[in-house]
């Protein structure tokens, strides 16, 4: 009897010996790693982002002028800024002239199909792009800017043939269009060339227009050859009027004071009878005896701010 007990027990404890030793090696065997979760190919950040940019139609390689573009010439790309006045979508652009030959990676705005360069779409049928050299005095310190309203002095000295030296307005209310390479504003209210954007391309157009030496004015084209004689005659000058006057917004309200300039310039004008764009002194037949004599015309000679008549 004892001899059975003791098998039994035996085997009992076999039995659970076997289990425990089975649940050991289960316990001592390493996880399986769990599937790690499908995360989408877009990062949210990256949406984000995309959000904030901006599409902006860029030219792939080189476009002529003149040659219609097409959809393979285009791209889109966004840009954290875009520029002023660029397109935004292909069809903008698509089938339409450039009026110049565009290098690869330039955007397209509306000036790229539109002819004639930035000074051309800035004055008028009636006036004139002309530069003058300017320094740090005659330039008002480097204090111009485009739009900028100036009256052009003119300094005459005393020499052999100006018997009297003498400074006077020969161009009044004179519309600056540029300064150095900084450009104003086109005839339809937008700036003529794409305004800097970042920090330091402002930092360097500051730099520049300091250091300009030549200004563009719109001058009416009667007034032309004016500025040409005052520049090679003497010294000149550029005073600066006030903005309280409203000339620029009574410019782009359509107003012409051309007329206006040329009669109050001529007026003032003095000891500089060629800048008067008068001809030359008319001589009076004089009457003896009976008839008239034939008026001599001698050669009119033209020294500094004088002008005679010499007669062979």
């Amino acid at each position: 009897m004892n001899s059975r007990i003791s098998m039994i027990l035996a085997g009992v404890l076999l039995i659970g010996a076997l289990i425990a030793g089975y649940w050991g090696l289960v316990l001592s065997r390493a996880p399986e790693p769990v599937a790690a979760p499908v995360v989408s190919a877009v990062n949210p950040a990256a949406i984000v982002e995309d959000q904030t940019r901006q599409p902006v139609v860029v030219l792939v390689h080189d476009a002529p002028a003149f040659v219609p573009l097409t959809a393979a010439d285009l791209t889109i790309e966004k840009l954290h800024t875009a520029p002023v006045g660029s397109l935004t979508q292909l069809d903008q652009a698509i089938g339409r002239m450039p009026q110049r030959t565009l290098s690869a990676g330039s955007w397209l705005t509306e000036d790229s199909f539109n002819a004639g360069g930035p000074l051309a779409r800035m004055i008028r049928p009636d006036e004139r792009a002309l530069a003058v050299a300017i320094d740090e005095v005659s330039g008002a310190n480097g204090q111009l800017n485009p739009g900028d309203y100036v009256d052009v002095l003119l300094f005459l000295r005393r020499d052999e043939s100006n018997e009297e030296q003498s400074a006077q307005v020969v161009l009044p209310a004179m519309r600056l269009l540029s300064v150095g390479d900084q450009l104003g504003l086109a005839n339809d209210g937008k700036p003529a060339v794409p305004p800097p954007v970042t920090p330091e391309e402002r930092a360097q157009a500051a730099q520049r227009k300091a250091a300009a030496r030549t200004v563009v004015l719109a001058v009416p084209e009667p007034l032309l050859s004016r500025l040409m004689l005052a520049a090679q005659a003497g010294v000149l000058r550029l005073a600066v009027r006030s903005a309280d006057e409203q000339l620029l917004s009574r410019y782009w309200a359509g107003d012409s004071d051309s007329p206006q300039k040329l009669e109050s310039a001529n007026r003032d004008l003095y000891q500089f009878a060629q800048l008067a764009l008068l001809g030359p002194p008319k001589r009076v037949a004089q009457a003896s005896g009976g008839g008239e004599r034939p008026v001599r015309r001698g050669v009119e000679v033209i020294r500094g701010a004088q002008v005679t008549e010499q007669t062979p």
